[in-house]
């Protein structure tokens, strides 16, 4: 295996890491506005997220700053040609992120209701434009041989990408709800239990949806390979799995299971690339070798990330086993 190869895996990896992740934080934040009925529930939800939240951002972080240093090209094409999709979900995780902190420091009710609508806008569009961005990187966008986007910001807003969107958008909803069935107690607990047992079937539609799509607009069935088909029959039998799960009221499995169905895509959808990270279609390409920087800086990249990504992933592991416990009516209550 080559360095390029390497650090396309390992960025793979990364974003795995962050939609699992942050996947649940966009569900609960979506879903605040919904299950919350009082400011005492609503608290309780946004303190279920509120030790991990900003943790979790650090995922994209490293995979945007590893992207950057193994592959300047693909970072430099995807950010120039996606600058406005991803100015709304730079701004959108802003907002968010001030909600989290500033909702706190006022109880009229007014204040508070203006920070947890920021808090679902700042969940509500990064989840769909994620779903945007994968399906129009998938689909293939208009490149140039000096690698340069020369579409529009509307060629994004394509059918397919906007369907992805909605699977992203739901899939994440349903993780957070699990997630918040395994956080909380009493009435909220209840209402994300209903909550789950209606998206289930939604989320099994649309990902059938885009799946069939799939093959009418992009590549995926002239690229078939090990990493996408065990990807694609991870995510279906993971999906197929949580439904189960959630009719049984087994929700530690159910969250499993959609955990197990985003890593499922994004091996699907890194499998399927390999070895382009962005295809043009204009047939320009861009591939993990024409898009990655010196052997030389890879050789230092790879000696760093042996040495501190264990670090770093000991760290956060130890932060979830610390604030592992169910939030109850009588916790104490910060946001």
């Amino acid at each position: 295996m080559d360095l390029q190869t390497l650090w396309f895996i390992l960025i793979g990896v990364l974003f795995c890491g962050f939609l699992f992740l942050e996947g649940f934080d966009y569900g609960v934040g979506i879903l605040l506005p919904f299950v919350g009925k009082s400011d005492k529930e609503r608290r309780t939800i946004i303190n279920s997220i509120g030790p991990v939240w900003d943790g979790n951002e650090v995922w994209l972080l490293t995979a945007g700053g590893a992207m950057f240093a193994a592959f300047p090209n693909w970072y430099a094409t995807l950010f120039s040609g996606f600058y406005l999709a991803l100015f709304l979900i730079l701004i959108a995780l802003i907002i968010r992120g001030v909600a989290f902190e500033f909702r706190s420091k006022d109880p009229r009710p007014s204040w508070r209701a203006l920070w947890d609508g920021a808090i679902f806008v700042g969940s509500l569009l990064p989840a769909l434009l994620w779903g945007v961005a994968f399906g129009n990187i998938l689909r293939g966008v208009a490149i140039d041989a000096s690698m340069t986007y020369v579409g529009s910001f509307f060629d994004l807003l394509n059918p397919y990408a906007l369907v992805g969107g909605l699977v992203t958008l739901t899939l994440f909803i349903l993780h957070g709800a699990l997630f918040l069935e395994l956080k909380t107690d009493g009435v909220v607990q209840e209402r994300v239990r209903r909550t789950a047992r209606r998206f289930w079937l939604p989320v099994t539609v649309l990902a059938v949806v885009f799946v069939a799509f799939s093959a009418f607009e992009t590549d995926i069935l002239s690229r078939l390979n090990v990493v996408n088909i065990a990807g694609l029959v991870v995510a279906v039998g993971a999906l197929l799995a949580t439904g189960y799960s959630i009719f049984q009221q087994r929700y530690g499995r159910a969250f499993l299971g959609t955990g197990l169905t985003i890593l499922g895509v994004v091996a699907l959808i890194f499998g399927t690339l390999f070895p382009r990270v962005m295809p043009s279609s204009l047939g320009f390409d861009l591939t993990i070798y024409n898009a990655s920087s010196s052997a030389y800086t890879l050789q230092v990249m790879t000696a760093i990330a042996l040495t501190l990504v264990p670090i770093v992933l000991a760290y956060q592991g130890w932060s979830y086993w610390v604030f592992r416990k169910r939030l109850t009516s009588e916790s104490h209550l910060e946001y």
